[in-house]
C-alpha cells in the first residue's frame, strides 16, 4: 500500500514539473527572440500578473525599451573588452616567448652543453610547478564560486 501511494505521488510530481517546463521557453528559444519580442513578452506577462492599465503599459513599454538598449550597449562593450583582453594576452605571450628565446641564446653562449641541459631541465621543472600552482588556484576559485 505504501509503495502504491509513493508511486502515485512520484507520478503526480513528475507530471507537474513537466507541465512547468512546457510553459517556460527554453534558453535557445529565448536567444532566438529579438529584443523587441522579449520586451513584448515581458510586458504581456507583467500586464497579466500586475493588472496594468493602458497608460501603465505604455510607460512600462518605454522603460523596457530603455533597459533593453542599455543592456545591448553593455553586452557590446563586454564583447569589445573580451576581444581587447584576448589581443593583449596574445601580445604578452609573444613578447615572453621572444624574451625567452633571447635568454636561451645568451645562455648557450655562456654555459657548457652539460650546464645548458641542466639549466633547461630546471627551467622546465619550474614551469611545471608554476602550472600546477595555477591549476590549483583555478580549482579553488571554481570551488568557491560553486559554494557561493
Amino acid at each position: 500500500m505504501k509503495k502504491l501511494i509513493i508511486a502515485a505521488l512520484l507520478i503526480v510530481g513528475m507530471t507537474a514539473s513537466a507541465q512547468d517546463q512546457k510553459e517556460r521557453p527554453k534558453r535557445t528559444e529565448m536567444e532566438k527572440m529579438t529584443p523587441e519580442q522579449r520586451q513584448e513578452r515581458q510586458l504581456k506577462r507583467m500586464t497579466s500578473e500586475l493588472g496594468l492599465n493602458e497608460k501603465q503599459q505604455e510607460q512600462m513599454k518605454q522603460l523596457l525599451a530603455e533597459q533593453g538598449a542599455k543592456r545591448e550597449k553593455l553586452m557590446e562593450k563586454r564583447e569589445a573588452t573580451k576581444e581587447e583582453m584576448k589581443e593583449k594576452r596574445e601580445a604578452s605571450k609573444n613578447k615572453m616567448q621572444d624574451e625567452r628565446k633571447v635568454m636561451d641564446d645568451k645562455m648557450k653562449a655562456i654555459l657548457t652543453p652539460e650546464q645548458l641541459e641542466k639549466w633547461k631541465s630546471n627551467q622546465e621543472k619550474m614551469r611545471e610547478r608554476a602550472g600546477n600552482r595555477m591549476r590549483e588556484r583555478m580549482d579553488d576559485r571554481t570551488k568557491d564560486d560553486m559554494e557561493n
